[in-house]
């Protein structure tokens, strides 16, 4: 089975690189192993995606971008991609069951959150626990919520968060922040952040949302209680570039190196979404990633006839 283009993960940047390639006339499939959005689809409400005047539900969202892009022809396989021979010719994508053919690749595997490995986070997200202040900062306004990390990360989303939360607290195990040190005053300039240094979140509070945070003194064991209605866990994300490291040029944070027009190392390899280095993870831009793909794809392709 051979196609113009295959598209490996179905987030919001593959489904719209499916949907401008099969739009530019191209055979695209895309591979995903589980279901349409990504870590999208796990979000309830997405409050900053352009042209809905209301939240809409991460899940719904990516069921209508999966819809668009088959209306316009491309097709989705749900199969587990195996490995990946991208300097070959035709490139080859193997699933558990298959092996594709295809001109070109767009990777779009996405990057998860790192997790703090608690007891029922997974139950919570959603709930209370979320991993983004730019994505669902606006469904704690006027509440008091926390702030896991000491990163630049975690200084942003602080700095989010303190325009339109009541109080937030940075909980950071050390007695210092990492951050750059431009974000140090205006963390201290805001009135309603508080740090609390040496601390580790040992536990989460709830009853049908998250209720408090359970906080353990890093160097004496102590534990004490926290109340927050929000934890947004700031602690990196983990790109899922397994299958192609030593194949496409990797950041030294573990992304591909792909700049604006999305290509890779590799000819005929395009990177789009959460697993290329770029200033801005969110839906828009990973959408904006899939189209330019989609657009060098059918230039590479065309340059194969």
């Amino acid at each position: 089975m051979e196609y113009d283009v295959i598209i490996v993960g179905g987030g919001p940047g593959g489904y719209t690189a499916a949907l401008y390639a099969a739009r530019a006339g191209l055979s695209a499939l895309v591979l995903e192993m589980l279901g349409p959005g990504g870590q999208m689809a796990t979000t309830n409400n997405i409050e900053n995606y352009p042209g809905f005047d209301e939240p809409v539900d991460g899940f719904d969202l990516a069921q209508k971008m999966q819809n668009g892009a088959h209306r316009a022809g491309a097709r989705t396989a749900y199969e587990e991609v195996t490995g990946l021979e991208l300097a070959a010719s035709p490139k080859l994508v193997h699933t558990r069951k298959n092996t594709y053919r295809a001109k070109a690749v767009i990777l779009a595997m996405g990057a998860s959150p790192r997790q703090l490995g608690l007891p029922e986070e997974d139950a919570l997200r959603g709930r209370g626990v979320t991993y983004c202040a730019t994505c669902d900062g606006m469904m704690y306004r006027g509440k008091v919520v926390a702030v896991n990390g000491g990163g630049n990360s975690a200084a942003e989303d602080a700095l989010v968060l303190a325009k339109i939360c009541e109080k937030v607290y940075i909980i950071h195990r050390r007695d210092t922040l990492r951050a750059d040190r431009a974000y140090l005053a205006p963390l201290e300039k805001a009135g309603n952040v508080e740090f609390v240094w040496n601390s580790r979140v040992a536990g989460l509070e709830y009853g049908d949302k998250l209720t408090g945070v359970t906080l353990e003194d890093v160097k004496t064991g102590q534990r004490r209680s926290l109340p927050v209605e929000g934890l947004f866990i700031a602690i990196g994300r983990k790109p899922e570039t397994a299958l192609v490291e030593g194949q496409v040029a990797l950041t030294p944070g573990g992304y591909v190196d792909a700049g604006e027009d999305t290509r890779t190392s590799l000819p005929g390899v395009f990177a789009v979404g959460d697993i290329r280095e770029k200033p801005l993870r969110q839906i828009v831009t990973a959408a904006a990633d899939g189209a330019v793909a989609a657009k060098m794809a059918q230039e590479y392709v065309a340059g194969m006839a």
